[in-house]
């Protein structure tokens, strides 16, 4: 089987990383460290500039990682020229695209979720937030690369970061509306399912570590680790399923949403019970590092299945995995590019490796392309020995690149 993957994050390493076990895979634009072939179509703009080269490689499945492709539609286009993809569709994946289509979305399905108020101005913002208490919750309602949740603990940090969104636009039509949310207090945990549209298989649960610094301090990122699986007890796991999955599926088959591929559901347990913060229509970044080393099957039958319109049987090993996030110290708000990682990124074991994720080869190593520079995957008997084979493979990276050292703690 010929596979492609669209991306260049570590996300797409991660699953370059299985298809290749079982399969020629490609990807665009991929890097350097994913040490497989990229496609060569240059200038490209648009999903169909990649169709000649796919149809000279005889591509049978395409997967593609990020939300903004999908949002722009190219799994349509490739279905177009009769490609198998696995990945939603562009109307169905402003699941992400756009919180306010999420937010209605569940709220037909009657989904439990926070309260919310659709705002357009900084004014509306100030006066719908006197409906709330503090902290308050704004999103941007388009796609911001995970940057566009802002967490305010007062109304002059509201007042400051609807600035930035409505007048200072640093979002641009992606910040014209927002949702101010009641702020929810609990765990969050991380459910990624399979689906066809009609039916669903579940994968691992996921915890996800998104504030930058130790005990959960610090700005928001995409994340700076992850660790799976999480056991929740047969309980909630019972509620999980019967109050928000299956209802999600049943919504989906009723709204006649083209789904085949994967849907994380983001959520949190609060005192009130279970709540859904958000819909991710791909793979989390970190999460699917350390989902897809625990499976125990062909990743690319499972996925050229799924993007078939068929749900197998999953199988998987009895193993822990923990993913560590390396990133550039200046991130999330200030990432610096190009300084020279000097540490060696061959040292890799079945049990513990590097996946690229802001890399970019020259002379002299590998340097530094992105705020989220290179992922640590340990995978071990137990959660504590996946921990530590991430860790340790940390140990002699440079001053100038920055982890967490709690990821796996709790």
């Amino acid at each position: 089987m010929n596979t492609l993957v669209i991306g260049k994050g570590g996300r797409e390493h991660a699953i370059v990383q299985v298809l290749k076990k079982s399969s020629n895979c490609y990807c665009f634009p991929g890097r350097d460290g994913f040490d497989v072939q990229s496609l060569q179509t240059s200038h490209v703009s648009k999903a169909e500039d990649l169709v000649p080269e796919m149809k000279e490689k005889k591509i049978d499945l395409v997967v593609i990682g990020p939300e903004a492709e999908l949002s722009q539609g190219w799994s349509d286009v490739f279905r177009s020229y009769n490609f198998s993809v696995f990945g939603p569709s562009q109307q169905a994946s402003q699941l992400e695209s756009s919180k306010i289509f999420a937010k209605e979305f569940m709220k037909r399905a009657g989904i439990p979720t926070a309260k919310y108020f659709v705002v357009q101005s900084l004014q509306d913002t100030l006066l719908q937030a006197k409906h709330f208490s503090p902290p308050y919750v704004l999103k941007a309602d388009g796609l911001a690369g995970g940057k566009g949740v802002f967490i305010c603990p007062d109304e002059r940090s509201l007042k400051e970061n609807a600035q930035k969104i409505f007048e200072d636009q640093i979002f641009g039509k992606a910040g014209e509306k927002a949702l101010l949310e009641e702020f929810q207090e609990g765990t969050e945990l991380s459910v990624f399912i399979l689906t066809e549209g009609k039916d669903y298989c579940v994968l691992p649960l996921a915890q996800d570590y998104k504030k930058l610094h130790e005990g959960g301090k610090g700005l928001n990122t995409g994340g700076m680790g992850a660790v799976a699986p999480l056991n929740v007890g047969s309980e909630v796991w019972e509620d999980i399923e019967k109050n928000i999955v299956k209802t999600t599926i049943k919504q989906i088959e009723k709204d006649d949403l083209f789904y085949r591929g994967v849907l994380y559901i983001g959520l949190i347990q609060t005192a009130q019970g279970l709540k859904v913060l958000e819909y991710n229509v791909r793979f989390g970044d970190p999460e699917c590092q350390v989902i897809l080393p625990l499976l125990d099957m062909d990743a690319a039958q499972l996925f050229y299945d799924v993007a078939q319109g068929n749900l197998p049987s999953l199988k998987f090993n009895n193993l822990f995995s923990c993913c560590v996030v390396l990133s550039e110290r200046g991130y999330p708000e200030n990432p610096k590019k190009g300084e020279l990682i000097s540490s060696s990124l061959t040292k890799d074991s079945p049990t513990a490796y590097l996946l690229h994720a802001g890399t970019k080869k020259s002379k002299e190593g590998y340097r530094v392309d992105g705020g989220r520079v290179l992922n640590a995957i340990g995978v071990g008997l137990t959660k504590e020995q996946a921990r530590k084979r991430a860790y340790a493979l940390l140990d002699s990276f440079p001053h100038h690149l920055y982890f967490r050292k709690d990821i796996g703690d709790s």
